[in-house]
């Protein structure tokens, strides 16, 4: 048995109920060997839940938080999660995760909850680091880890239909004419400040939603797009997409399965576009209304959950028309799951995942679905919750994936900054090994952003 085999034995685990960026309860959890190292990690909770998603285990007594403590899974990181894992060695992630999924026993974590689960897991992978003093990008990476993510960077958001002032969850920027991360950092910030300008000019508030970005009570999807562009403009950065090499694009959340299910509320099928008070779209007029709004806004690059998760039909429709052209990601309909993502290739749905692992509860099958992806052929994206917490680990993550794409959140909010600030560091860790993804995505599958 090796010096660190002995060593890096799990010997405690401590778990408490903290606070996300929105207040509410979530999970952070301290793993601790046999040689005094510990690693430490909190876990991000989401607004919404997708069908398939794994369990979020919340207590459900109205009495603390409204139903949303979470003392029963820090109780289950005490005890059956401890009992999984102690005495193993925090080296051997596969093992551990899959010693707590065999605790647990459910298909989606639900016994245990994968706040629990996942909070352990990403513990262990950080006391596993600490214990090898090696950065946890290089952990979980090895010696490839050297590639900076583009950020896509929410500058203008909503959230549900009863609190939304716009369409959609999120409009985005991706800055890949950037040369470094660290530039790309500055324009994100330049062109944020810039949309503040531009909207205290309009009129319109500038109170932050849940990713940090404005909250503008716009009249439509077009003009949230158009202030976007007119402060690119300001900012002093191109979208122009005839030359082959823009600055910025432009991407969108969606999150049309709240769509659905606002119509469904209401009476209806299809898609209610509740701010804008818009008609209510069938399956293939929707796709329609994506395929015109992309040829109206060439700089569009990615449409992150277009169709509603159980909506297969709308989703082949949409990747037929628009898949040979732009990123269409899907998040609701694939969960971080290898099975679902499985499924989604073979009915030929999207051209891209969204990764969270807190979606699917364990390091282990978050990287299982990223590797899936990258073998045939889907882009990924590791991605925030709205339901942030200080902790950076998505940022060491998307650099050991090498993905190239991470949804981060405006430059606003500590929640969000955490993520920026620490891919900062590491680009500067890196030195001359660093490389920017940058246009790089442009090439990516022979897409292009002209339709």
């Amino acid at each position: 048995m090796s010096y660190f085999s002995i060593n890096t034995l799990i010997s405690e685990i401590r778990g408490r109920e903290i606070l996300d960026a929105r207040g509410n309860p979530t999970l952070e959890v301290d793993v601790v060997l046999q040689n005094g190292v510990f690693g430490r990690a909190a876990v991000p909770t989401g607004t919404s839940c997708a069908l398939n998603e794994a369990v979020e285990l919340r207590d459900g007594d109205p009495s603390r938080f409204g139903g949303m403590g979470v003392l029963n899974a820090v109780d289950h990181v005490h005890r059956q999660l401890f009992e999984a894992v102690q005495d193993l060695d925090v080296l051997d992630q596969t093992t551990i995760d899959m010693a707590m999924c065999e605790v647990d026993g459910t298909e989606k974590k639900s016994r245990m909850g994968a706040n629990a689960i996942v909070a352990v897991s990403m513990a262990c992978a950080r006391a596993a680091a600490a214990s090898l003093h090696i950065p946890l990008y290089r952990y979980l990476g090895g010696i490839d880890a050297r590639t900076l993510p583009v950020p896509m960077s929410t500058l203008i958001n909503s959230s549900l239909p009863e609190d939304g002032t716009v369409d959609f969850q999120e409009f985005m920027i991706l800055p890949v004419g950037a040369p470094s991360f660290r530039e790309a950092t500055r324009m994100v910030a330049e062109i944020f400040h810039a949309l503040r300008s531009l909207l205290l000019k309009k009129g319109h508030h500038t109170g932050v939603g849940d990713e940090g970005g404005f909250c503008p009570f716009v009249g439509s999807h077009h003009e949230a797009l158009d202030l976007i562009l007119e402060a690119v403009m300001q900012a002093g950065f191109s979208t122009d997409t005839a030359s082959g090499e823009p600055q910025v694009l432009l991407a969108i959340d969606a999150a049309a399965s709240e769509m659905r299910q606002q119509a469904r509320a209401e009476g209806q099928a299809g898609y209610r576009f509740w701010r804008s008070g818009g008609p209510t779209l069938s399956s293939e007029e929707m796709v329609a209304f994506w395929s015109s709004l992309v040829r109206q806004y060439p700089m569009i690059f990615s449409l992150e959950d277009p169709m509603a998760d159980d909506d297969i039909a709308g989703w082949k429709a949409i990747t037929q028309e628009l898949g040979g052209k732009i990123q269409l990601v899907g998040d609701d309909v694939f969960a971080t799951n290898v099975q679902l993502l499985e499924k989604g290739i073979a009915e030929h749905i999207a051209n891209a995942i969204l990764i969270k692992p807190n979606q699917i509860g364990t390091l282990t099958e978050t990287i299982d679905t990223v590797a899936l992806a990258r073998d045939r052929g889907y882009d990924a994206i590791v991605s925030h919750r709205s339901g942030e917490t200080e902790d950076p680990f998505i940022a060491d993550l998307v650099v050991a994936l090498g993905t190239g794409l991470i949804k981060i959140g405006a430059p606003s909010r500590s929640d969000r900054v955490s993520k920026y600030n620490q891919l900062l560091r590491i680009e500067e860790e890196l030195g001359t090994s660093a490389r920017y993804f940058g246009r790089a995505i442009l090439r990516k599958h022979n897409r292009t952003v002209s339709v």
